[in-house]
């Protein structure tokens, strides 16, 4: 068994709204996933022990944070590219833009002919990502906090070590 990158995103959705039950239906429409993905990447959840399930599936928060902070960026990894027009993610993004002070650099974007912003593109960890994020704003809290985790430097992965721990910890 090996993860795929819409393993992340389930648990990240289920951390996002903790307050709302989320059926394999619902949450293949909320990441533009199949239903057919989302059941397998649940079942791999599961045996990774990122997911469990007791009448509904939810996240292990533990094991989620120890892969998130220390492993993700290997096994994702992330490829920057040109310039392009996109979404701004990692630091560029929240919660992340309100601490960095921009040093007037190009910042990564996911490529999105939406997008608003021109940076260095920044390959999402799923083809779906840029949808998810125009769609939900707690979504890309996240997505660009894992970003930041991928591609930051010190601080800026620092940073969003603190914040994923706060949000693991209180969800």
């Amino acid at each position: 068994m090996l993860l795929k990158p819409q393993d992340i995103l389930i648990p990240l959705k289920l951390l996002s709204d903790p307050a709302t039950p989320q059926t394999t239906a619902a949450l293949a429409q909320s990441l533009e996933l199949s239903v057919g993905e989302t059941h397998n990447s649940l079942k791999r959840g599961v045996a990774a022990r990122l997911l469990h399930f007791d009448a509904h599936y939810a996240p292990v928060r533990r094991s989620l944070e120890e892969f998130l902070l220390y492993g993700l960026k290997y096994v994702f990894v992330a490829e920057r590219g040109e310039l392009t027009r996109g979404i701004p993610t990692a630091h560029a993004a929240a919660p992340l833009a309100d601490l960095i002070v921009d040093n007037g650099e190009p910042v990564p974007v996911w490529p999105d002919p939406h997008g608003t912003v021109r940076g260095y593109s920044l390959s999402p960890i799923y083809a779906s990502v840029p949808k998810i994020a125009r769609k939900d704003a707690n979504m890309y809290e996240w997505l660009a906090l894992i970003d930041a985790l991928r591609i930051g430097q010190a601080r800026e992965r620092r940073l969003a070590q603190q914040i994923i721990k706060e949000r693991l910890s209180n969800a």
